[in-house]
């Protein structure tokens, strides 16, 4: 189990659809049951419902399956297995949390696919604005979701000319994964357009290397560390140690950490960051659904606590990226440059469930080592510094570095 800032037969599917249903009204028995028509047969045994359970009515569950099955039109299109997934990713969702959710097979590949590092798609992060609305939290750097010209904030409309408002976030990203070669086709909106955008996009294979470091250089000369951090992956911990030895051997007098565009990713992986710079205290808190509040602390001696620091954060930033900021920020060991944060201050633990399956849970609110809970209002940076259109349009411009270099000048 992790926590995240994310081959079933016939026999399987009965044991677990009868035990999450019949179970609960039968209790701890042994059962056969066949059904005509469209129903194969099921055995199931010793299965017992939860204490608290076991006057829950399932008759109008069992009624709707029994009318859909008899009635519905199109009988090739009924899969019992898809509508037992179905049933639990609906009992999930109607929790109203957006980042709570059940995962079928295919999500749960390409959820742990792109924490990997590597998958098939365009290369968009994906979330919710504060509306619950469907927004790109980032581009990644070179993939075709980048080169379409789509930005951090973006809303995306339509998938495949179907309305996103009903899409949970894994089904959305999944419907935007897709072979290489293949197309797909967004509708976006960006605050300020006339109207939407209609785009069409080849995917790709997207190999994401999370940290890369290279040398800069202030306008006095002094030599700088830029360290680009995209994500809090599985490889992260490895090329980050990569990179500060990089830093350090290259005698820079500085480190610029820019997570702009960083959608997050395991909560361990920011303490971790974090502990690089930090000397001692707290990173985060972690506040369960009583209140009771967790602190994670620094965890190692880091090597580079002592040189001057500017983080560079922008809208698409959220989540873990938002955790190392914030600490950043309340312990002042640095400054925050760039513009509001993306806003997401909760917690969500990953779990594997049987044939393949999985689910995120929200379980508790993490908030900076001062106490802030930043959700759907993000960080505020010590410099703002703001991008025009003709900024963004010009990859050679990019005047948040350049305030950053004169900052450490």
């Amino acid at each position: 189990m992790k926590n995240l800032l994310s081959k079933t037969n016939g026999i399987t599917f009965a044991i677990a659809l009868l035990t999450f249903i019949i179970g609960w009204q039968l209790g701890h028995r042994d059962l056969s049951l066949s059904w005509t028509n469209f129903k194969p047969q099921f055995t199931i045994s010793n299965q017992t419902p939860p204490l608290d359970k076991q006057n829950i009515d399932f008759k109008l569950f069992w009624d709707t399956w029994d009318l859909v099955s008899k009635e519905y039109v199109d009988k090739k299109a009924i899969d019992p297995q898809k509508m037992y997934y179905g049933a639990i990713a609906g009992m999930v969702q109607a929790l109203g949390d957006p980042y709570t959710v059940f995962l079928p097979p295919d999500q749960q590949k390409s959820t742990k696919e792109e924490l990997g590092g590597s998958f098939e798609g365009v290369g968009i992060q994906l979330g919710f604005n504060k509306d619950k609305r469907l927004v790109v939290i980032a581009p990644l750097k070179g993939t075709p979701a980048e080169k379409a010209g789509i930005l951090a904030g973006d809303m995306i409309l339509k998938i495949e000319d179907k309305d996103s408002t009903s899409f949970s976030l894994p089904e959305a990203v999944n419907l935007i994964r897709g072979p290489k070669g293949s197309k797909i086709s967004l509708q976006t909106y960006r605050e300020g357009d006339e109207k939407p955008r209609d785009l069409s996009l080849q995917r790709d294979t997207i190999v994401v290397k999370s940290v890369e470091v290279e040398q800069k250089t202030t306008p006095s000369g002094k030599k700088i560390a830029y360290i680009k951090l995209t994500r809090f992956g599985e490889r992260t911990f490895d090329e980050w140690n990569q990179a500060v030895s990089d830093t350090l051997a290259m005698g820079a007098s500085g480190v610029i950490l820019d997570m702009r565009n960083n959608p997050g990713g395991f909560l361990d992986g920011s303490v971790f960051i974090g502990s690089e710079f930090i000397e001692n205290g707290n990173i985060v808190l972690q506040e369960n659904s009583a209140g009771e509040k967790t602190p994670y602390k620094v965890n190692r001696v880091g090597k580079l606590l002592k040189l001057p620091l500017v983080v560079l954060i922008n809208k698409g930033s959220a989540s873990a990226s938002e955790i190392v900021a914030g600490a950043i920020q309340d312990t002042k060991r640095g400054k925050l440059l760039g513009t509001q944060s993306f806003g997401k201050g909760t917690i969500q633990e990953s779990q594997d469930l049987p044939g393949g399956t999985g689910i995120h849970i929200t379980t508790a609110k993490w908030l900076t080592p001062s106490g802030r809970w930043i959700h759907e209002t993000g960080l505020t940076p010590d410099i703002v510094v703001e991008l025009t259109d003709e900024d963004l349009k010009d990859p050679a411009k990019d005047p948040q570095l350049d305030k950053a270099l004169e900052t450490l000048n």
